[in-house]
């Protein structure tokens, strides 16, 4: 097959031989250049002098003195003259930035297609006007009426409102054009028009061949007309006589221009027109998800070991989002791959770096303590980056968050040094973030990633055009209207890749295709929507006013996309299209119209075939774990069993292994300044012990004391003591401090509290509260100690010998309470800030029956093991082995007046837990001998509402 640019290069060395210095190749867009050139050299047979290649665009450029400006640039201007012409103040540039794209498009569609701005934004108030528009024919007359019969009568006002916006349009049009020249500047559909209303147009060459054109604005019409007719054009056209019928939208252009800008090539070449008509494998599938698609890409390629042709094959992207999945989906038998379509700088790491700097200098900085707030620091210093912008980052981030330091003081000079965000600073923020970056740029280079090189770049790029628009002038705006303007920005660039074009498999978008041909061609996300793409009518000139003044409309873009979708099939020996066939949530599953056109029209067979998963997502079985000799041998270096330990046993023995044998740690994901539910219980216990400690008295405890802390917050402690000047809050406060904060005890100095921790030091305050309620009921009573640890030794049968091990754990509290003159008792004190309280068991074997947790047996478990270690083990708070009553505090429960917090058993009040023992130890001790029992497998629980929030869920299927 020899290709379209193929029959041009021969028609060329045909006719100029291997001289084209004096010519001038002129292509819609610059791939084919390559190919082209390629093809020369290659047909040519020897040295020869090349035409020059240059696009339609590079022409207009070179034959203009003004130059097109960015689309960031000519934004800012539009805004600047919406203001100015309307008034409208109210009116934000990030809100602006939207439609303004959508109003410059109108503008250089106008321009292009030579249209007179104030004829299309007149200000036609009454209908009978238009019977007085002698410049329109009968046929747009009638296109108007049916526009503006939609906003007859009853119509609340809005045909007056639009027809009043028309008339301001036309002046922000002329006042746009105006402030854009003033500064030698223009819009490409702008400069387009100021080229070809010139006179006279200097021509660097002698001939201008354009080649594979297909729609032809205005502009190009009378460019093209002119050079025709003065003996400087001749245009090579690339068409198939299949979609040439006028049923056909593909050829409404091709058709038009052939008799007025005549072929070059003879129409009448079979072998170059007449291709798409004949018989060719043709394939269309369906698949239910884009992945899919991507992943059949390695099956198709090593298919007739289509890789090999090179470039002579081709994977066309109709969904570019897909470009990641396509790239990984590429085997490794394909040696050379072109990509033509650009990497999304969205999601290349440094655009989030940059929103997590961006964040850390505005609500990431407290300007009451002029510092950065750890938890935004940790988001900048933990991403991949981070690593770039101080040495040791790691040592860093595990000193900080050791510390608790939530407060970081900036250190000037230094890349993290603080710049305010107001209006008045913000050019000095955004030259921060641009050297940042640039910063991070230069420290990763060693790396020699090109992905990380290239994204920075850009992004570099990016920041200094917006910091040097700030600087001029041009674009005024705050933190918030930067932002959302960075966020639009970041979304539509992106990166090219690097590659020899003319080389090697080609992954493509859609236009890239234009004026090439392939042999093998692999169409993916073919759906309706995709193919064609972007067919809308958003514009602010309504669909039948573009229509009456031949302007750009929807009939259009669907002729354009027709004629891309022929062309980069008709010269290919096998294609296949791929479709999405589901309908979940927005898509309809629907081919595109033109798969379905060329199932209608298309006279040979055509294979339809669907793609099936041919895998599940792999899930892990619930399995035992056998005890094995590397098991057993962890089990026998375990001396203690905490009560945790024991009650993640009984509740699922497979957790038990994955936490305590395999030694897996739970995920920890709460940030650093959260006061989750374990931090909140520690800081409530905390303070607790110094209030019992600092503020009330340290022998008996009277009622009257309780009452006074209550009703004025402060200690009742002797001045001799050194508390007596504390309040409740300094207790709380140095809580948090030593809990929250890693301070030194007696310390209450602490950064200020955030929202949330603020609203925490309330609850606990409010739980102090109700705690002295609580014992006011039981007063007087004596503390004896807060927060100590107790342990005993046990000794059990493990493959029948004997081993000695230790159990036990802290005790929140151990007080006294006095019944009578006579009669006092001891009970053992676990505080629980939680939502649930436990519930009253018949004995003691129930406490070891894992069908009672959600009972909170755990807890009963935990509360009467600590008694019994305490009524007997106690040598320096109990020496006397008095009898011991355990109890559960439930905070949130204990509002009753009848309430106690002493555990029953059976509905009676434990009154001396070692009446319980031997029933007690008997069941730990089997607990024990049981996780030790090498016959006894570590098994799943039965129960699966446990499953449902246990961390290690996923690893056992469940």
């Amino acid at each position: 097959m020899n290709t379209f640019l193929e029959h041009v290069a021969a028609d060329l060395l045909n006719k100029y031989g291997n001289d084209m210095a004096h010519v001038a190749v002129v292509f819609p867009n610059k791939r084919a250049a390559l190919f082209l050139n390629q093809a020369l050299a290659r047909m040519a047979g020897g040295p020869v002098w090349s035409p020059a290649y240059i696009t339609i665009s590079d022409f207009f450029r070179q034959h203009s003195e003004l130059t097109v400006t960015d689309s960031i640039k000519s934004i800012c201007d539009l805004y600047k003259s919406y203001i100015e012409v309307t008034g409208n103040g109210n009116e934000t540039l990030d809100h602006f930035y939207g439609w303004g794209q959508l109003l410059l498009t109108d503008f250089d569609d106008i321009d292009k297609n030579m249209a007179d701005a104030r004829l299309v934004f007149s200000n036609i108030s009454n209908l009978k006007e238009l019977d007085d528009i002698s410049y329109l024919s009968d046929e747009q007359k009638a296109e108007l009426r049916r526009f503006f019969a939609n906003f007859d009568d009853g119509s609340e006002g809005i045909r007056e409102r639009f027809i009043t916006l028309w008339t301001h349009l036309n002046d922000i049009y002329n006042n746009f054009k105006q402030r854009l020249s003033s500064q030698k500047l223009a819009y490409e559909g702008m400069l387009y028009r100021e080229v070809v209303e010139k006179a006279q147009i200097e021509t660097n060459y002698e001939h201008y061949i354009f080649v594979g054109f297909n729609v032809l604005q205005k502009v190009e019409q009378l460019l093209f007309k002119r050079f025709l007719k003065e003996g400087k054009a001749s245009f090579y056209w690339d068409y198939d006589r299949y979609y040439m019928k006028p049923t056909n939208e593909a050829s409404n252009y091709i058709r038009r221009w052939l008799d007025v800008l005549p072929n070059v090539l003879p129409n009448d070449d079979d072998e170059l027109y007449d291709n798409l008509g004949k018989e060719k494998e043709i394939n269309i599938i369906s698949a239910p998800t884009e992945n899919l698609q991507a992943r059949y890409i390695t099956e198709w390629l090593r298919e007739n070991k289509r890789y090999k042709d090179g470039k002579r094959t081709a994977i066309v992207l109709c969904d570019e989002h897909i470009l990641q999945t396509v790239i990984h989906c590429i085997p490794d038998e394909v040696k050379t791959l072109n990509v033509t379509t650009g990497y999304p700088l969205q999601q290349t790491p440094i655009a989030s770096m940059v929103t997590q700097l961006i964040a850390l200098q505005t609500e990431g900085y407290s300007v009451q303590e002029q510092s950065y707030r750890l938890h935004h620091l940790n988001r900048v210093l933990r991403h991949p980056y981070g690593k770039y912008l101080i040495p040791k980052v790691t040592e860093v981030i595990e000193r900080l968050n050791r510390e608790r330091r939530f407060y970081v003081k900036p250190k000037e000079g230094s890349v993290f040094e603080y710049h305010p965000s107001d209006k008045q600073h913000l050019p000095e923020l955004v030259n921060w973030l641009a050297e940042t970056v640039r910063f991070i740029g230069v420290n990763g280079a060693a790396d020699k990633d090109q992905l990380f090189e290239e994204s920075v770049f850009r992004m570099y790029t990016l920041l200094t055009r917006l910091t040097d628009l700030m600087a001029n002038g041009d674009l005024d705006a705050d933190k918030t209207i930067f932002r959302r303007l960075l966020i639009q920005l970041i979304s539509s660039t992106s990166i090219p890749f690097h590659g020899e074009p003319a080389r090697g498999v080609q992954v493509m978008g859609v236009l890239e295709t234009r004026n090439l041909d392939f042999e093998h061609v692999l169409v993916l996300s073919c759906n309706e929507g995709n193919m064609p793409k972007g067919i809308d009518d958003a514009s602010f000139i309504p669909h039948l006013i573009r229509k009456a003044y031949n302007l750009t409309t929807i009939d259009n873009k669907v002729s354009i996309y027709s004629y891309y979708f022929h062309s980069m099939i008709q010269r290919a020996k096998d294609v296949t299209f791929l479709y999405n066939n589901s309908t979940q949530g927005s898509q309809t599953g629907e081919m595109s119209r033109f798969i379905l056109q060329l199932m209608v029209e298309w006279n040979h067979p055509i294979h339809r075939l669907t793609l099936q998963a041919g895998q599940e997502q792999m899930r892990c079985g619930t399995e035992v774990v056998i005890k094995d000799e590397a098991v057993l041998k962890k089990l026998d270096e375990i001396s203690y069993f905490s009560p945790t330990a024991i009650n993640t046993y009984i509740n699922c023995q497979l957790k038990y292994y994955f936490r305590y044998i395999a030694g897996i740690k739970e995920f920890d994901d709460i940030d650093v300044d959260d006061v989750d539910n374990r931090m909140f219980g520690n800081i409530f216990h905390a303070a607790a012990q110094l209030m019992y400690e600092k503020l009330l008295p340290r022998d008996v405890i009277t009622a009257k004391n309780i009452d006074y802390l209550l009703k004025t917050g402060k200690s009742v402690q002797s001045i001799t003591s050194g508390n007596a000047e504390l309040t409740l809050d300094d207790v709380v406060d140095e809580a948090f401090a030593i809990e929250l904060f890693h301070q030194q005890p007696g310390s209450r100095k602490h950064p200020k509290l955030n929202g949330l921790q603020l609203i925490n030091r309330e609850v606990i305050i409010k739980y102090l509260h109700q705690l002295l309620r609580i014992d006011r009921r039981s007063a007087p009573l004596r503390i004896i100690g807060h927060e100590f640890d107790v342990k005993r030794s046990l000794t059990i049968n493990v493959n029948k010998s004997e081993k000695q091990i230790e159990t036990g754990g802290r005790i929140d509290r151990l007080d006294e309470i006095f019944i009578d003159s006579n009669n006092a008792r001891l009970r053992v004190v676990d505080y629980k800030t939680g939502g649930k309280r436990a519930e009253s068991l018949k004995n003691i074997d129930e406490i070891f029956d894992s069908k009672n947790i959600d009972k909170k047996s755990d807890y009963t478990m935990q509360a009467m093991l600590y008694s019994l270690i305490e009524a007997k083990f106690d040598t320096i708070r109990n020496p006397n082995h008095r009898p011991v009553s355990p109890a559960l505090l439930f905070i949130q429960h204990a509002g009753g007046e009848d309430y106690s917090p002493v555990i029953s058993m059976g509905q009676e009040e434990i009154t001396d837990v070692t009446v319980y023992e031997e029933d007690f130890l008997r069941n730990l001790t089997r607990i024990l001998e049981e996780i030790h029992n090498p016959d006894i497998a570590f098994s799943p629980t039965d129960d699966l509402k446990r499953c449902q929030y246990c961390p290690y869920k996923e690893m056992c299927g469940r």
